[in-house]
């Protein structure tokens, strides 16, 4: 008989629809599975490509055979906002991937649509449409900047502005899964406009309201470092002394509040001016 304190292991199988890292993929195929379950299995390597055991998080090619031995966790990832016939608004968890929540969503609401994206250590607002026409509008919306996206991020050190607008230019580098930022126009670069106001601060760090006038990866985080004062908690753009020190491992944001709008003509006018926001 089993030991009722033996852990169930599962095989996930699936085949590679993408030419990137394992970590940008697997969440979407795995359902249950944690991004500490996924390093965990990575160092006793129980993942698989094309029947080979690895150790390191590889770029997958496409047609790439994945194994995955795991024990999958029913999570509560996000919370609901508001929903109607339309729409869905949910509060995010730090810790997941916007692809895992799309996931969960779209099993329970079969023809969601994914609409934006939250990197995977922010919380807080994100919109999904529950019909096409929604989703037209809703990605419009974003597509046109006419949403209003508001964050806050606690960050190391206090501005000399307490209220500001950024501007820059930025470069992403896919290989390195990161962005550089500039001061003024590079080759293939995008502009980019964040804005930030001072909320509080002590003699180390700062809590500030953030808005994203653009949307680009990794924006907010990029640009407040190379404004000088970096996310708390953010390894790749941040202070890792101070991070350290602090005790904190992962980036202090959270998009607070998204505020849309729309045209009289507009299939989601009811909904215009409408804030959905987040304690």
């Amino acid at each position: 008989m089993r030991s009722p304190f033996l852990t169930v292991v599962s095989m996930k199988t699936f085949i590679a629809n993408q030419n990137k890292k394992l970590s940008k993929i697997i969440f979407s195929f795995c359902d249950g599975l944690s991004y500490q379950d996924f390093r965990k299995a990575l160092r006793n390597k129980d993942i698989k490509v094309n029947d080979k055991r690895i150790s390191n998080d590889i770029v997958l090619s496409v047609g790439d055979k994945v194994d995955v031995y795991y024990s999958p966790k029913k999570q509560e990832n996000f919370s609901k906002i508001y929903i109607d016939d339309n729409v869905l608004v949910i509060n995010k968890k730090s810790g997941v991937t916007s692809e895992q929540i799309y996931e969960q969503i779209n099993s329970e609401y079969n023809g969601a649509g994914f609409i934006h994206r939250l990197d995977r250590n922010t919380a807080g607002v994100m919109i999904f449409s529950l019909n096409q026409f929604a989703e037209k509008e809703l990605l419009l919306g974003f597509k046109n900047r006419t949403f209003t996206k508001e964050y806050e991020a606690e960050v190391v050190g206090v501005p000399i502005k307490k209220k500001a607008t950024l501007e820059g230019y930025l470069i992403k580098d896919e290989k390195a899964s990161t962005v550089k930022i500039y001061s003024t126009p590079q080759k293939g670069a995008s502009y980019i406009k964040t804005g930030d106001e001072v909320i509080s601060s002590n003699e180390e760090t700062s809590k500030l309201k953030v808005i994203l006038y653009t949307g680009k990866t990794h924006q907010i985080r990029a640009h407040l470092s190379y404004a000088g004062y970096p996310l708390v908690g953010d390894g790749k753009y941040g202070d890792n002394q101070t991070n350290r020190r602090l005790k904190k491992k992962t980036q202090q944001l959270t998009a607070k509040k998204l505020i849309l709008k729309f045209n009289e003509s507009d299939y989601l006018y009811y909904l215009n001016g409408r804030e959905f926001c987040v304690e």
